[in-house]
């Protein structure tokens, strides 16, 4: 396996390993994302028996002792598997999530104490580079989840929304919503909850222009519209399953 280096956004850098040997025969990517800043951020820090080709693409943009943030999507092996790599090779560094991950999670788990965000806070990164944490509790899955939004490029790191197989562009035009619904149909990854279209719809709101999958291409365009059309298909899922108390009444 070796890991590629794509720059997705401006000073946003995607480093993408294929394994081949999930869901065959089409693979599986895993994808960090990393902000390049005076304060650098990692987004994901995959898997942590994949630290080494991690830790190797790394070097190739920025010195990996220079990063000063850690952060994912939500508390599973793939996004922070190897926070703790990390932040042994990173002295400044400081893991960022949300309250609920650090309650969860973090706090027992990192090495150093996490820094906890509040819905909506902003880290300022320097050199123009401002993240936003936002909360999404069980979105696609995981009570801590959340994303980051990136003000300055438009662009939506946005953990496992929009999964899918394969290994294709870094960067797409295409379509991300039907290989994502196709994921969905075949690995059921996502807690269906009736929030679920409401938090992605309010993600559409920032209207990004960037949309940087921890699995597959990163999409470039409208990402509201994809986002939108996402969020139909789970409200569609999750009406066929019917409402919660439909399904207690008929128990």
């Amino acid at each position: 396996m070796e890991t590629k280096i794509a720059e997705i956004a401006e000073g946003i850098f995607r480093l993408s390993t294929f394994v081949p040997d999930i869901a065959p025969p089409a693979g599986f990517t895993f994808n960090q994302f990393l902000v390049l800043a005076d304060e650098p951020l990692l987004f994901h820090t995959g898997l942590g028996k994949m630290f080494g080709l991690t830790h190797k693409a790394l070097s190739r943009i920025i010195p990996p002792e220079r990063l000063r943030w850690i952060s994912f999507g939500h508390f599973e092996a793939d996004e922070c598997g190897a926070l703790n790599e990390c932040l042994a090779v990173a002295p400044q560094a400081q893991a960022a999530q949300g309250q609920t991950g650090c309650t969860v999670s973090l706090n027992d788990m990192a090495h150093r104490s996490p820094r906890e965000l509040k819905n909506g806070e902003i880290i300022d990164l320097g050199r123009g580079k401002r993240v936003r944490y936002i909360d999404t509790p069980h979105t696609p899955h995981g009570w801590d989840a959340g994303v980051i939004f990136e003000e300055s490029t438009g662009t939506l790191l946005c953990g496992d929304l929009f999964t899918q197989l394969g290994n294709g562009a870094a960067l797409t035009e295409g379509d991300i919503v039907g290989p994502a619904i196709a994921s969905e149909d075949l690995f059921s990854y996502s807690c269906l909850n009736p929030s679920m279209g409401t938090i992605i719809r309010g993600l559409a709101e920032l209207s990004p222009r960037t949309l940087a999958l921890m699995h597959g291409p990163s999409f470039t365009g409208d990402g509201a519209a994809a986002l939108h059309a996402l969020a139909d298909d789970y409200d569609r899922r999750i009406s066929q399953r019917g409402s919660p108390v439909a399904i207690a009444s008929a128990a």
